[in-house]
């Protein structure tokens, strides 16, 4: 009988749905965006997408986070063209939400909405010297050596000091100092932003510092781009040995996870190998555990600008099973540096009309059901969804993204069946007509798919001449002249 019931339920739904589409609007064109367009196409026939986003270009950090001498991993852009191209499917770019329209507005022209825009702000160490010249958030970094039109105006200066500290140990560290030490050699035929390109073939920085507050056992950084690094021609690699030494609690935690216990592995290795001195150009790549920030300190020929970091060193507390964290231990040192670069995480960044909870940085939510009250799992924000690092934190790789979708979608799916989400011949919503009404009365372009089309053509043109796989438009300018 329930089941007689479910597709009497499924029945309607398709009924209702042919003559009035299930109007869904996605926030965000990254990965978390479009695995949740494609779940959607998949999972509900007749519904209609639209994905919104507030660059002119798709795919997020696919294109703009991405290292570029990680190819492979673009890959997946092919699956996610294939989405945009679905009959059923719009990709509309240059629409911000919060400020091109609202998160009411939005909830107000479509039955159902999937906020999937990531985090485009960074965390702050709350250190004395962290505004001084020279200190930038690896998300910047990565933006301008990217080319995404916000980073184009970085400037980071390279020659003006041989050192630089990069603070964190994850993926993402591990990127931007690959792409400092790296020869340029290697990266003139990737599809790095040729203004970034043309500041590292002139940079002077030789010694990289990788610096984490706990040791090797915690590493956030996957084997396989340790072991790329690890691996980068005419660099020496310098790591302490006693900060291998493992505790009995160290020993605990590596038995339980394969990927940590193979970083320790290719450190412990790396410590152990002479450095080659092999040219007059060698680079170092210290690698340093057990210290925190402590402050930025100024230099006083360069008023205004970082030439040191104060670190102190640290031991490990336990907290609980399988859990320590970084204390102080009263000691401290100082590196010498003209250049910081904070990889201590991303944030997102809340909307109006969105519950938010601002020190998780992420939006309250039951398997990706927005909640009114976090400390009341039963009040929901009726239709409007989260994925991604908005829904998350700002944690895993980009198949992460597909299982979130998943969890997301299947909830949308349950909320329609159980008649938590309605729609009928009754109850229309205007969807990408709608928006794309308002959005015109208020004078803002959208960047269709075939707009997107004539970026991507431009830049694969431009790259082809220069033996590159593209050569990005990185700034707004180049983007609007291209789709004019």
């Amino acid at each position: 009988m329930q089941k007689l019931g479910l597709l009497g339920t499924r029945r309607w739904l398709c009924r209702s749905i042919s003559s009035n589409p299930l109007r869904v609007c996605v926030v965000g064109s990254g990965p978390a965006g479009f695995y949740t367009a494609e779940k959607m196409l998949k999972a509900h026939q007749q519904a209609h997408v639209d994905i919104i986003d507030r660059l002119s270009m798709p795919f997020g950090l696919v294109r703009s986070g991405v290292a570029p001498d990680h190819p492979e991993t673009k890959i997946v852009i092919n699956q996610f063209s294939r989405v945009a191209h679905h009959e059923r499917c719009s990709f509309l770019g240059n629409v911000t939400l919060g400020s091109s329209i609202s998160l009411s507005e939005l909830r107000d022209l479509y039955h159902v909405v999937v906020l999937a825009y990531g985090a485009e702000s960074d965390r702050s160490l709350g250190i004395p010297g962290e505004n001084l010249k020279g200190i930038h958030s690896a998300r910047e970094f990565v933006w301008w050596y990217n080319g995404h039109p916000d980073g184009r105006n970085l400037e980071p200066d390279l020659k003006s000091t041989d050192t630089a500290v990069i603070l964190g140990q994850g993926n993402v560290a591990l990127d931007v100092a690959r792409i400092l030490l790296r020869p340029t050699t290697e990266l003139a035929t990737t599809d790095i932003a040729s203004h970034a390109l043309a500041t590292l073939e002139e940079s002077s920085i030789r010694v990289v510092y990788l610096v984490g507050r706990r040791g090797p056992a915690q590493a956030a950084c996957t084997a396989k781009e340790l072991r790329e690094i690890l691996g980068i021609h005419n660099v020496d690699i310098f790591i302490q040995e006693s900060d291998l030494l493992l505790t009995p609690v160290d020993e605990e935690e590596l038995k339980s996870n394969r990927i940590q216990r193979r970083v320790h592995e290719l450190l412990s290795k790396a410590a152990t190998s002479k450095p080659k001195h092999a040219c007059l150009n060698q680079r170092e790549l210290h690698f340093v555990f057990f210290r925190k920030p402590n402050s930025f300190q100024e230099s006083k020929d360069r008023a205004g600008h970082v030439s040191g970091m104060h670190f102190e060193k640290t031991v490990l507390q336990g907290v609980s099973p399988g859990k320590q964290i970084a204390v102080g231990a009263g000691e401290f040192e100082d590196i010498k540096c003209g250049m910081a670069l904070k990889s201590i995480g991303y944030r997102s960044v809340p909307v109006d009309g969105l519950p938010f909870d601002h020190k998780k940085g992420v939006v309250p939510n039951d398997r990706g059901r927005v909640l009114s009250d976090p400390s009341d799992p039963s009040v929901l924000e009726k239709g409007l969804y989260v994925c991604g690092w908005l829904k998350r934190g700002p944690t895993g790789i980009i198949a992460t993204n597909l299982y979130c979708a998943e969890e997301t979608v299947s909830s949308i799916s349950a909320d329609l069946e159980k008649g938590g989400l309605i729609w009928s011949s009754t109850l229309p919503k205007p969807g990408r007509d709608g928006l794309l009404q308002l959005l015109h009365d208020r004078n803002i372009r959208v960047v269709s798919l075939s707009d997107w089309e004539k970026i991507d053509s431009e830049e694969r043109r431009l790259g082809s001449s220069r033996n590159k796989p593209r050569e990005k438009l990185a700034s707004w300018d180049e983007l609007y002249k291209t789709t004019s």
